[in-house]
């Protein structure tokens, strides 16, 4: 069992990632929260006696094997520089801190304490993410040649945050993640447009190449509604496509030839169209959103096996891809 002290008791991690814990053998040694409500609540939900609302007090903690955290991106960079410089191992929430230079402070630090920093870009993990990509690396697929990927919200998840800082945090560096993780590399030119009918409502578009020359298109933005599907991939090859919407369902196209003609026509499994659509109904556990498959990554890592989980190097590229993005809105 690995004991973690876990920093941040907010909603997303209560609800999202704390529950993530018990099945993946880690257990929640400690807890921290400026928030003396939500830390005692979530102490009490989980049995945790130890509870602090200092982080560095937490740290000090005996017997605790990693640092976990879900708070805000300057207290990501504070409290993984001080777990790492106390030996321990670090989970954080994306993003990894303010600007990329802060990210990399964090990557020197892990590099220095030789510990691994593990970042919930779990977007790489989402079941349809997730088929897309196994199916990629197949061999069937072939190559890529362009992208395009589409992820909104609405203004009300950072009211108050005209200036989309949090939406460029919180929201956009996840795309700055998963699209390179599809393409198999880094961005190559960027071009941004957007457009903003009042404050607050943003929508914009990053056209991209990649540095082999697949070209792409990223949209994102704070006018859509939560209450409907908001994200959509299409992954275009020759003579093949993937799709994968609102994170679920999946689809890829490939060469099958015209029907309608052709009396004897009937479903061929080496090129007709496959879809796959989850089973809502069952009773199993299901973990459509990635943060369970993403913590048992982690829970692997911190017991000494090695898995592909990303890390503070990919937080790294996704910040500084981040803010070449942002520096082209604001030109």
């Amino acid at each position: 069992m690995i004991n973690i002290g876990w920093i941040g008791c907010g909603t997303h991690a209560r609800q999202m990632l704390l529950p993530q814990m018990g099945r993946n053998d880690i257990n929640i040694a400690a807890l921290c929260d400026h928030d003396g409500e939500a830390l005692n609540k979530t102490a009490e939900e989980y049995g945790v006696e130890a509870v602090t609302d200092d982080f560095n007090e937490l740290i000090r903690i005996p017997g605790l094997d990693a640092i976990g955290m879900a708070v805000g991106p300057e207290l990501h960079r504070l409290a993984s520089l001080a777990a790492l410089k106390a030996g321990l191992p670090v989970f954080m929430e994306k993003p990894p801190a303010v600007t990329a230079a802060g990210a990399r402070e964090i990557a020197q630090a892990a590099e220095k304490a030789g510990k691994p920093v593990m970042v919930g870009f779990m977007k790489r993990y989402s079941t349809g993410n997730k088929i897309a990509m196994n199916v990629l690396r197949s061999g069937g697929f072939g190559k890529i040649l362009g992208i395009t990927g589409a992820y909104m919200t609405a203004p009300t998840y950072f009211e108050g945050e005209a200036d989309y800082t949090g939406f460029y945090l919180h929201h956009c560096v996840h795309y700055m993640d998963l699209i390179p993780w599809f393409t198999g590399e880094d961005f190559g030119d960027m071009q941004v447009r957007s457009v903003s009918p009042e404050p607050g409502k943003l929508l914009l578009h990053l056209n991209f190449t990649t540095q082999s020359g697949k070209i792409g298109n990223i949209v994102m933005g704070t006018v859509q509604s939560r209450g409907t599907p908001m994200e959509e991939i299409r992954i275009m090859g020759d003579h093949a496509r993937i799709h994968v919407d609102n994170i679920i369902n999946v689809t890829l196209y490939r060469d099958p030839p015209f029907k309608a003609q052709d009396p004897g026509a009937m479903l061929d499994s080496e090129c007709d169209t496959l879809s796959w659509t989850p089973n809502f109904t069952a009773a199993a556990n299901e973990d459509h959103k990635g943060y369970a498959a993403l913590l048992s990554d982690v829970a692997a890592v911190l017991r000494g096996e090695s898995r592909n989980v990303p890390d503070i190097s990919d937080a790294v590229m996704a910040m500084e891809r981040l803010e070449r993005m942002i520096g082209l809105i604001d030109a």
